[in-house]
């Protein structure tokens, strides 16, 4: 490394990058109302706007991290960030609905290659042991507050400058993030890894998106729905035939760590279905039906996602205090309660809340965000002590199945709530939130049953 200046710059750039991957996920959700109307979109075209980013992240992570330890990390990061600008400034001039989701589409390829690098890359800018771990904590912070950072920057960016700017913001962050990765020493790719199993990640992306669209379209277009489901389970079958006879798969899971790995994948992928489908839906119902602005809709839902880097290490300290699965049990009974009460105000949310009804809001999605805090790190800890002896294996397993939950979930609930202009779009609303209430109460339970 040339110097503590280029170090600087360096680690900046690779926490800008993991940023927007991550801020990506939800400053685009407060948008979508708008969105939704200038370009004729109804509610299917709209989630495919959050799905079609993160169905190919989600399905590509593996491959990418291995894709990195073959060609080099330095490598795939840049071509991330050069796709994701490119895609951005795509999304931000689209003419139509169909290119939005395309080039939604390919910024989720160039995240799914910047993540696994960025912590590659970063891990090399540290001198020691501790000035490793010191940047470790540094790039999960930044990922922390990228969550919490989205709704209200979308929410400032929509109301003051429209929603092509939700998209042009990655622009001249991510020319500014190549400009020090591509003075680092090129990196050497790991001799022993095996060759990417593109056909199985192929395949993963086809069925995803598949089951996306079948969930999508079943009210409205069932014939189409079950062959999209139908295809999307043949792909599945194909996927797991042709990952078991690679070099590589791209989930080696020992069998000894199959039950603890998938009830830890399992608990995650239903937390960010439940997280990413309310929050899908709760944005429009602020805008839609209380006629709030971007800004304070986005304001309001900062409740819910402001604990999570809040309490990231008081939520570790108390998991290795209690245990793992007791911290799971606790964190999914907190976010269920918070959930329900959600739930009851969105309920009697077909008529304009009060400012009571507001704070009331306000303080159960507290509640939800602060079970979602004590959950994010416990799942991840699960993951980990599942196969101690290969954390990126844990790591791979827990991001990819977080952000499938997250995909299926946005397609779920908008599927079953239906447009935000139906009269009974309210009550859907509500009665997503309540079964939401339940399906964490049962994780809660059935985390107290494991050891």
């Amino acid at each position: 490394m040339a110097g503590n200046r280029l170090r600087g710059t360096v680690v900046a750039a690779l926490c800008a990058g993991y940023f927007l991957v991550l801020l990506d996920v939800t400053v685009v959700n407060v948008a979508l109302p708008r969105i939704g109307r200038d370009l004729g979109a109804d509610g299917a075209g709209t989630a495919w706007v959050v799905d079609g980013y993160t169905v190919p992240l989600a399905a590509l992570l593996l491959a990418a991290g291995t894709l990195g330890d073959r060609i080099g990390h330095r490598r795939v990061v840049l071509l991330g960030l050069a796709g994701f600008g490119t895609a951005s400034a795509v999304c931000a001039t689209a003419p139509v609905i169909g290119v939005l989701i395309a080039a939604r589409a390919l910024a989720g390829v160039a995240a799914a290659l910047m993540l696994p690098g960025t912590l590659a890359l970063l891990v090399r800018c540290a001198r020691d042991d501790a000035g490793r771990n010191r940047l470790v904590g540094l790039w999960a912070a930044v990922g922390g507050a990228a969550l919490p950072a989205g709704p209200v920057l979308g929410g400032v960016l929509v109301e003051f400058a429209g929603w092509r700017s939700v998209f042009w913001l990655a622009v001249p962050v991510t020319a500014l993030a190549v400009l020090p990765v591509l003075r680092l020493d090129h990196d050497e790719p790991y001799g022993t890894a095996a060759s990417v199993n593109w056909l199985a990640a192929v395949l993963l992306v086809g069925a995803l998106t598949l089951l996306v669209t079948a969930v999508l379209q079943a009210a409205t277009a069932p014939l189409l729905a079950t062959g999209s489901a139908a295809a999307a389970a043949a792909a599945l079958v194909i996927f797991r035939r042709v990952d078991r006879r690679a070099d590589r798969r791209l989930l080696p899971v020992p069998a000894r760590a199959r039950r603890p790995l998938g009830s830890a994948t399992l608990a995650a992928g239903l937390m960010n279905l439940r997280a990413l489908g309310g929050l899908f839906l709760l944005t429009q119902l602020l805008q839609d039906r209380q006629r709030l602005s971007p800004l304070a809709a986005g304001l309001i839902t900062l409740p819910a996602m402001l604990p999570l880097p809040l309490l990231g290490r008081p939520a570790g300290r108390l998991v290795t205090r209690i245990g793992v699965w007791r911290g799971c049990a606790a964190g999914a009974g907190v976010a269920a309660a918070g959930m329900a009460g959600t739930a009851a105000v969105v309920g009697s949310a077909a008529e304009p809340l009060r400012p009571a009804g507001y704070l009331t809001l306000c303080g159960c999605l507290a509640g939800w965000g602060c079970g979602l805090g004590l959950l994010t790190p416990a799942v991840v800890a699960a993951a980990l002590r599942a196969v101690p002896e290969a954390p990126g294996l844990a790591s791979g397993a827990s991001n990819t199945a977080r952000q499938t939950g997250g995909a299926l979930g946005i397609a779920l609930f908008a599927a079953v709530a239906g447009p935000s202009f139906a009269p009974d779009f309210a009550v859907r609303t509500a009665v997503l939130f309540a079964v939401g209430a339940v399906v964490l109460g049962s994780v809660a339970l059935v985390a107290c049953c494991q050891k």
